[in-house]
């Protein structure tokens, strides 16, 4: 029987539920992204995956024109920015890395920017446990792709960027959320294009690729972010945050499953300490 989710069926579904759809929808977008890597380039695929999503988000959002000074187009187009550059840096990873291992390195970005800013002693413990999954992670990789491990670590900063001057957009009651990820996405696809397009050249030229790497942006990015928008009103922070923290186990089990990447001893061991250092910080905002 074909399930149709329908806003009924969506609001009785359990939040962690619609998570975990969420989170598999992002990162099965992410396996089929490594298997056309063959065929367009991972920068390509990166930019395609922003323009998808721009052109989903702003065709269901049609922001308001009235509402873009200049200094808010600046700050979204900065938030847009940072977000493509996250998702150009991760393509290119995971081009060179299992992914749940690039995954895990990246989560590091948002934990280490969250554990300085408040130095408690959960959070100092939170900063270690996830350095020593770096750690770990790199002592596989280190010899083979020094260049995924910097790429993984640069989506990190990206992302810390991103969550930053997310909050930033938020704090500022003229703009809707939603609104400025449509435009900030549209702005980053549009600044990146000069650069990313000839990459993505394969994949404009053949209908079939093309649709492919569009399917990829809205299965990593407008799937998970519809529903963890519902999941983020009906959860308080601290559980939505400490759902956040199985991002790296997920990311790693549909590798294994999709993809055929599954982690060694080490490997898992320094997954399982960033899975433990996101559900450790989580703890801190109860």
């Amino acid at each position: 029987m074909e399930i149709v989710w329908t806003p009924s069926r969506l609001a009785r579904t359990a939040p962690a539920s619609l998570f975990v759809v969420a989170a598999i929808s992002q990162y099965a977008g992410a396996a089929v992204a490594v298997l056309l890597f063959a065929s367009v380039p991972a920068a390509g695929v990166a930019w395609l995956r922003v323009v998808a999503s721009a052109a989903v988000l702003v065709a269901w959002r049609r922001p308001p024109r009235s509402t873009w000074n200049a200094a808010r187009l600046r700050l979204v187009g900065a938030f847009g920015i940072a977000l493509a550059l996250m998702n150009l840096c991760f393509y290119l990873a995971i081009a060179r890395l299992p992914l749940g291992t690039a995954v895990a390195i990246e989560f590091c970005g948002p934990i280490f920017v969250a554990a300085l800013g408040s130095r408690t002693r959960r959070d100092v413990l939170a900063l270690a446990l996830a350095l020593a999954g770096v750690l770990a992670l790199a002592d596989v990789h280190l010899a083979g792709s020094p260049d995924g491990l910097a790429l993984a670590a640069a989506a990190g900063v990206f992302w810390a960027g991103y969550i930053m001057l997310g909050h930033r957009i938020a704090a500022d009651e003229g703009v809707r959320p939603q609104d400025g990820l449509a435009v900030g996405m549209a702005i980053g696809a549009l600044v990146l294009a000069p650069v990313l397009v000839v990459s993505a050249v394969p994949a404009l030229v053949s209908p079939p690729l093309l649709a492919a790497c569009l399917l990829v942006g809205i299965a990593s990015s407008v799937v998970p972010y519809a529903l963890e928008q519902i999941v983020m009103r009906r959860l308080p922070r601290a559980r939505f945050a400490l759902l956040l923290a199985l991002l790296p186990a997920t990311a790693a089990i549909v590798g294994a499953i999709v993809l055929g990447q599954v982690p060694g001893l080490v490997e898992a061991a320094g997954i399982a300490l960033v899975v433990a250092a996101a559900s450790l910080r989580s703890h801190a905002d109860d």
